[in-house]
């Protein structure tokens, strides 16, 4: 029997979700987030009066007409997803034999990393592993989740023993788990005559102050056409999700697609390969709206293939990728 200063908690993390798809809920979401500096890295005064007098007086309207879209009787995709990963889990350690406790935090909304943290403590769970669903390093997401995890146990007396993945961008079992995925659709429905890769776009001066998260993406599609046996002219890398005047990271993900549809590109496929699951940014801002891009420039078939989401295949990888790192901790 594990006595409690060895038991082994997991916090599940991921970016969160409004408690509705309302504006006022959006509104409180949106404040949350884009007040982070992590974030945005702009001087506060001036991201202040941005924030205050212009974006939370527009966007939450917007936004909210966007999630309810994608809203269903569970709610939002991503915490209704990451509620099934976090049981999957729990159930293939109890499987294993391995007294694993797996806990759902959220960085921004709830179930708030904060209460996450507080649930392992009062389970008397002493080592913990903190594993951001972001197989990709970006400061704005990976590194904001340890200020949250932080700034929690700032407060504790006791500190517990912590571990922290940071990526895990070119781990085997992610590419091979992508790749089986892609493959299952391709045996059933054929192959695409090109395959988009699309990532969550950052600001381009954020990779340029030295943010690894350019170069993983670039890595994990390298494995992943690698993977697939694939000519570098099927594949293309490219960032979706920007905001705001400045210079994100490219090529623009509507605008490749776009621009393949007016060149005679008929057939294409769409992964995200930096989504652990599906969110408004894949199920809407993907599937639908740039699929209508694509269709009306020309192209005829367009198929976006989903995140791995608690698919058998991905809850075993990320249980390997776990047991990884408590191997020690649990034998």
């Amino acid at each position: 029997m594990t006595t409690p200063d060895r038991r082994t908690g997991v916090l599940l993390t991921n970016l969160g979700t409004p408690d509705a798809p309302t504006p006022g809920a959006l509104r409180r979401y949106l404040r949350e987030f884009l007040s982070d500096r992590r974030v945005v890295e702009l001087p506060r005064p001036i991201w202040w009066l941005i924030l205050n007098g212009i974006i939370l007086n527009v966007r939450p309207r917007k936004s909210a007409r966007l999630y309810a879209k994608v809203w269903s009787d569970e709610g939002s995709p991503l915490l209704a997803i990451g509620r099934r990963q976090t049981a999957a889990l729990a159930a293939e350690f109890e499987q294993r034999g391995d007294s694993v406790h797996v806990v759902l935090g959220m960085r921004y909304g709830k179930p708030s990393i904060r209460a996450a943290l507080e649930e392992l403590r009062a389970r008397d769970c002493w080592r913990l592993l903190i594993l951001p669903l972001y197989p990709q390093y970006f400061a704005g997401t990976t590194g904001s989740t340890f200020d949250a995890v932080a700034a929690t146990l700032t407060g504790w007396r006791r500190v517990p023993a912590l571990r922290f993945v940071a990526d895990y961008h070119d781990d085997n079992a992610y590419i091979e788990a992508l790749a089986a995925s892609i493959r299952n659709v391709w045996q059933r429905d054929g192959e695409p005559e090109r395959l988009l890769l699309s990532f969550h776009g950052i600001p381009q001066r954020y990779a340029a102050a030295g943010d690894p998260y350019a170069e993983q993406c670039q890595r994990t599609a390298e494995r992943l056409r690698s993977q697939l046996g694939l000519a570098d002219d099927r594949v293309v890398t490219s960032f979706q999700s920007r905001f705001g005047r400045e210079a994100w990271l490219q090529p623009y993900t509507d605008h490749t697609l776009q621009e393949w549809a007016r060149s005679g590109i008929k057939r294409v496929d769409v992964v995200c390969p930096g989504f652990a699951a599906d969110c408004l940014e894949t199920l809407e801002e993907i599937d639908q709206l740039n699929r209508k891009l694509f269709l009306h420039a020309g192209g005829e078939r367009f198929r976006y293939i989903p995140a791995l989401n608690d698919s058998p295949v991905h809850i075993k990888m990320l249980a390997d990728l776990i047991d990884r790192h408590t191997h020690d901790w649990l034998r």
